[in-house]
């Protein structure tokens, strides 16, 4: 049984939240994400993060991945590598702009504002109630991440402005990003990327916002779980990054991480992620 935390501010937040409740407000964005290890070397190319909505036990949330781009203007492919097919490399990962939506016009950025410049979406479209936010939300956090930024996002129409998304979202002013504790998984595989084959020993990165950083992960193979255990973040209860490694027999699994419970399921439901790879000799 793990200890028990004697301070009472933090037994608060033990109830509040099935992995304890990270910080509010918006915060900082920090450093910028680190690309996942490759072993490609090509002049121009860069690890772009690309965000996307997917539905977990506690409702949408924007989940991250690293698609590798020869690229001069980051941001720009960024929203093109978004909205170029209707999920990510993950297909637990979605895009929920509608079909047909691409970049009109390269990103610009002036006077701390990034305007984004759309093409073939309605301004009537629907995506859904619970989907709106999130979908700007994945633009706004795509843009301002390849850029490094928190700078508000305008979001322009055929080159025009817009007051208002899907019905439910107003962009008549630029957009700012949203609480990342609320917004974000709070649990996030970097790599090995979904559907990734691998040799020898898996090393799993990636990036949790857990408490005490304490991060659950098991491996799951033929429907079974077959190794469990856990791990360490850098830091407790903001997005910090963690790896380990695993030693798998050939063949295919599952690996899935997630947030301890030390709330014993008096909280919301645990964030998990999970990658499906094979192992080859």
């Amino acid at each position: 049984m793990r200890r028990l935390v004697a301070l009472t501010v933090l037994v608060g937040i033990v109830l509040a939240g099935c992995g304890g409740s990270p910080p509010s407000g918006p915060g900082p964005i920090g450093p910028p994400p680190t690309p996942p290890p490759t072993t490609t070397d090509t002049p121009g190319e860069r690890a772009l993060p690309v965000y996307y909505v997917a539905d977990t036990a506690a409702g949408l949330r924007l989940q991250r991945e690293f698609h590798r781009v020869a690229t001069d203007d980051p941001a720009s492919d960024a929203v093109r590598e978004m909205l170029a097919s209707p999920t990510g490399d993950d297909p637990d990962y979605r895009t929920l702009w509608p079909e047909g939506t691409a970049l009109g016009a390269p990103v610009s950025t002036s006077d701390g504002v990034i305007t984004v410049d759309l093409t073939g979406v309605t301004p009537g479209a629907q995506v859904g109630t619970a989907g709106a936010t999130l979908t700007v939300q994945q633009l706004v956090y795509t843009v301002q991440a390849a850029l490094q930024s928190v700078d508000p996002v305008r979001i322009l129409l055929d080159g025009e402005p817009v007051d208002e998304l899907f019905g439910a979202v107003s962009t008549a002013e630029p957009v700012e990003r949203a609480d990342i504790y609320a917004t974000r998984s709070l649990v996030q595989i970097n790599s090995p990327a979904d559907g990734a084959t691998v040799s020898g020993r898996v090393e799993v990165t990636g990036e949790a916002a857990v408490f005490e950083a304490t991060l659950l992960w098991e491996v799951e193979s033929g429907g079974e779980v077959v190794d469990s255990g856990f791990t360490n973040t850098a830091e407790g209860q903001v997005f910090a990054p963690f790896a380990f490694t695993l030693d798998l027999a050939p063949g295919d699994y599952v690996v899935r991480i997630m947030e301890d419970d030390p709330s014993g399921g008096e909280g919301r439901p645990v964030l998990t992620d999970d990658k499906t790879i094979t192992v080859r000799a």
